[in-house]
């Protein structure tokens, strides 16, 4: 019998050597390649990009998946029972690193965890949407990229472009709170410049096409923010603005390759970028996000599309010409 517990506790202490042996082998396999999982919340062009720079720098920073780093990458393709389950795929995983691209995706893997440092990709105001304390000193596990566009500077070019212009529509999704807070800004700004407004919400892209065919007969000229929405039905607010002869000048750099006719837009790689170098500062140890604040890009850049220009008969004063660049 002695010998019997004898073997048992020797047994048992072999097996608890090797649990922890384990465990700390797990534990040190994770920090040599470390997971990072990026939830993109739809498909379309901008957001695609910025998920493109953020792998970019991370490479570029030596995190290469399969190599110095395992990346799993998750699009949930707009449904929101999609990001949760894909958010609580990271943490299930031990995620070193989660990056949310697009707000719904930043706020699902916030809700996901408390703990592991989240960077934001494409996020117009965390602070406005409650994923930090303050976008200069975030607080918490979440830090990241804003996408707030210049919205003034976008007003501007519409009244370079179109001096006779009056009237002009917004559109945006009213279930994104970045749309949200990007047209009230929009608002008092038109104000401002003694431009009226029409101002139309939507609830999915299936609303896009008959609300933007009323918007367009109303206005001289419509303008649509960072909306994930609308940019993914960007060709059927196109068609609609079209057949009434009237120009969308969108947030978004990508959006008027599409079919808009001009922005001064922000770069959606670049800012793809600052997130992927964001997130290689917190896996070096260099960064903890509650005290990194917000970041954004310096400056946009005029973007013009001359052939929807030519299309609707509009004519874009030379010095707007030089200045910008061409729609692709």
């Amino acid at each position: 019998m002695k010998k019997m517990i004898g073997f048992i506790i020797g047994l048992t202490a072999i097996l608890t050597v090797a649990f922890f042996t384990s465990s700390n082998e797990i534990e040190t396999m994770k920090k040599a390649k470390p997971m990072v999982g990026i939830l993109q919340l739809t498909s379309h062009p901008a957001l695609d990009l910025i998920y493109q720079g953020t792998v970019d720098a991370l490479n570029d920073a030596g995190y290469i998946d399969g190599e110095t780093m395992t990346l799993d990458f998750q699009n949930a393709q707009g449904d929101q029972s999609n990001l949760n389950s894909m958010s609580t795929r990271f943490v299930s995983r031990g995620a070193a690193v989660m990056v949310g691209i697009a707000t719904p995706s930043a706020q699902a893997l916030a809700n996901s965890s408390q703990e592991i440092p989240i960077v934001l990709g494409a996020v117009t105001d965390p602070e406005g949407s409650g994923l930090v304390e303050s976008n200069e000193a975030p607080g918490g596990n979440i830090t990241g990229v804003s996408d707030l566009t210049p919205i003034k500077e976008q007003f501007s070019l519409i009244k370079e472009i179109l001096p006779e212009a009056q009237t002009i529509g917004i559109l945006y999704s009213s279930s994104e709170d970045n749309s949200i807070v990007q047209a009230d800004q929009a608002i008092e700004i038109a104000k401002e410049m003694g431009l009226d407004i029409e101002v139309m919400t939507i609830s999915s892209t299936n609303d896009v096409s008959q609300v933007g065919a009323t918007l367009a007969s109303q206005v001289d000229a419509i303008w649509v923010p960072t909306d994930n929405t609308v940019a993914s039905a960007m060709t059927t607010l196109v068609s609609a603005a079209d057949s009434n002869g009237i120009p969308i000048f969108p947030a978004v750099d990508t959006m008027v390759e599409e079919g808009g006719l001009a922005t001064v837009g922000l770069d959606q790689y670049e800012l793809g970028r600052l997130t992927g170098e964001m997130v290689a500062a917190i896996l070096n140890g260099e960064s903890d996000p509650a005290t990194t604040p917000i970041r954004y890009l310096d400056e946009g850049e005029i973007i013009i599309n001359q052939e929807k220009a030519k299309q609707l008969g509009i004519t874009i004063p030379t010095q707007l010409l030089e200045q910008a660049k061409q729609a692709e």
